[in-house]
This record gives structure tokens, C-alpha cells and sequence, in this order.
């Protein structure tokens, strides 16, 4: 099965580089491009990609705006992975909240893009532990906390719980199966069913709901 890829930047030297690293790969096909935002909304309802790859900074509409829009008019949106030219660029957090999977740098090594499209096809997200802390500090600095639970938070149970702060660290399934003394399979379990119970995407949105509802507490990350 082949992964269908939207390339969504207003550089098309970038795209013509990203294309040219996809094609060679026989399980990504990119099935469009856009210049900007607006197009890139229709490409994907003309396209139904399973992975955008999406520059925030566009004109007409940037990448946030784009990203929310092609998220809200899919029954199965696709995953977003956003384009930066920064390690953490200041829109991360509302880049999140729009719906986005992860971060690329536009200058990452072929293999790192390759790969990084399979994670997320696969349904794993891509924010490193280190760009989950900073986005943390970033968020705990300038929002408020959620004062109501988010629905189906009581529905967890602790080891679920447990998952989630896990999650919200920034840790992979491995790392959590390592830490918790359990399988893999058995931490993929729980991921799903966190997911599935408090109706999230994936990983990203777990991470800002722990964070949102005071789930974990950037004290957690100190020293690290």
C-alpha cells in the first residue's frame, strides 16, 4: 500500500526537492502541490492525501489556517506534518492545535523525511522529547489551564493514567514499555485506548490535553 503525500509550499524549489526524495521510494506517491494555502485546502479535498506536508508561513492563507480547514472538512483528515525552517518555530503551539502531527526542518536529510512520513502514517506523531519540553514551558508561560476535565478523562483508568503522562513527556511506546516493565504490544494497547477514550487523533493532541488539564506539571521536566 502506497502513502499519498501533499506537498504545500510556496518555494517550488523546496517542493521539486521533496518530490524528487518521495518518488524515489516505492511506498510514497505524491498525488499534488500547492503554492499556498487556499490550494492546498482543494488539492486535499481533490487528492485525499494521507500525509500533508505543510509550510506555515504561505501567503493567501498560511498553514495553520490551511491545516484547520482540511482537518474540519474530513471524515478521515489526513495527517499533517508542519514545515519549519526553525527548530521550534513561535507557532508551534497553535500548529498543534490545529490539527498537526509533528515538525520537519525544510532542511532535513532525505532518510529523516522518509522516515518521518511513515511514522505518522502509521499513526505516531513527531515532536521529540526536547520540542515537547520547550512547547510545554512555552504554553505553561503564556495559556491558562482548562478548568473543566476534558470528557472521558474519568474514564481512564490509573495505569491509563499513567500512560498519559508518559505520553505527554514526550516518550515512544518503547521507552514507556521500558520505564513501566511491560511489552510493547501491551503499551500500544493502552495508547489506543486512551486515545479512543478521550476521542483523540494521536499522540500531539494527548500531549496539549495533559498539559491543558494539569495532567503533568512542568516541574516534571526539570533536570532533564
Amino acid at each position: 500500500m502506497s502513502i499519498g503525500i501533499l506537498i504545500a509550499d510556496d518555494q517550488a524549489l523546496v517542493r521539486a526537492g521533496f518530490r524528487m526524495i518521495l518518488e524515489a521510494e516505492q511506498d510514497l506517491r505524491v498525488l499534488a502541490e500547492a503554492k499556498d494555502g487556499e490550494e492546498a485546502v482543494q488539492a486535499a479535498r481533490r487528492s485525499q492525501p494521507e500525509i500533508v506536508l505543510m509550510d506555515i508561513r504561505m501567503p493567501k492563507m498560511d498553514g495553520l489556517e490551511a491545516t484547520r480547514r482540511i482537518i474540519a472538512a474530513s471524515r478521515q483528515p489526513p495527517r499533517v506534518l508542519m514545515l519549519t525552517t526553525f527548530d521550534l518555530d513561535e507557532y508551534v503551539f497553535d500548529a498543534l492545535h490545529a490539527g498537526a502531527s509533528g515538525f520537519l526542518l525544510k532542511d532535513v536529510p532525505p532518510e529523516q523525511l522518509v522516515a518521518g512520513i511513515r511514522v505518522v502514517a502509521e499513526g505516531d506523531s513527531l515532536l521529540s522529547p526536547s520540542v515537547t519540553r520547550r512547547l510545554i514551558e512555552s504554553f505553561v508561560r503564556t495559556r491558562p489551564r482548562t478548568p473543566e476535565p476534558p470528557p472521558g478523562l474519568g474514564e481512564l483508568t490509573a495505569r491509563e493514567l499513567e500512560i498519559l503522562g508518559l505520553i505527554a513527556r514526550g516518550l515512544s511506546n518503547a521507552e514507556i514499555a521500558e520505564q513501566l516493565i511491560v511489552s510493547a504490544t501491551t503499551v500500544k494497547t493502552h495508547v489506543a485506548r486512551v486515545l479512543s477514550k478521550l476521542d483523540l487523533r494521536d499522540r500531539v493532541q494527548a500531549v496539549v490535553l495533559a498539559y491543558e488539564a494539569g495532567i503533568v506539571v512542568p516541574s516534571h521536566h526539570r533536570g532533564e
